[in-house]
């Protein structure tokens, strides 16, 4: 059997893996959440990306009746970063969710769409940065690379 791509990743019960500057994205991220407009799936996703020059970008879903015109948190926070603060890269992303379509002890994972954003993101950059991912009762992923998310990804 060969293994084309083995998947790093950290986990923790809690907040405590996290550092300081992490455990205040997760809030950043949870207001977002809050914000989100999920009429439809009645499931928000909540994305906070600290960037290299200190700023902090959220973003949020945003649904549309249409379904296809609707965008992840993920990416709204992603575009947004790279439409505005082109000169920075991103240190980390916290995401978060809730709703029905999660159940409470699962953890959100980023749909391939974003985890296709978030690996030509990376490329851009110099160097990879941290995914975390949180679950409603506070369990935590660490990922150290969008590769680690998407093995294989297009354009590899």
């Amino acid at each position: 059997m060969n293994y084309i791509h083995e998947i790093k990743y950290e986990r923790h019960p809690n907040y405590e893996g996290l550092t300081n500057v992490e455990q205040q994205l997760v809030m950043n991220a949870q207001q977002a959440m809050n914000k989100a407009y999920a009429p439809y799936s009645k499931f928000k996703v909540g994305a906070a990306l600290l960037l290299s020059n200190g700023t902090v970008v959220q973003g949020n879903n945003q649904e549309n009746m249409a379904y296809p015109s609707g965008l992840c948190a993920e990416r709204v926070a992603l575009f947004h970063a790279g439409a505005n603060h082109s000169d920075a890269e991103v240190v980390s992303i916290v995401i978060v969710a809730e709703g029905d379509l999660l159940k409470p002890n699962e953890i959100v994972s980023p749909c391939g769409a974003c985890r296709q954003v978030m690996l030509e993101t990376q490329r851009r950059q110099t160097s990879p940065y941290r995914i975390v991912l949180v679950g409603q009762k506070g369990e935590v992923l660490i990922f150290h690379s969008a590769e680690d998310l998407l093995p294989m990804a297009f354009g590899s």
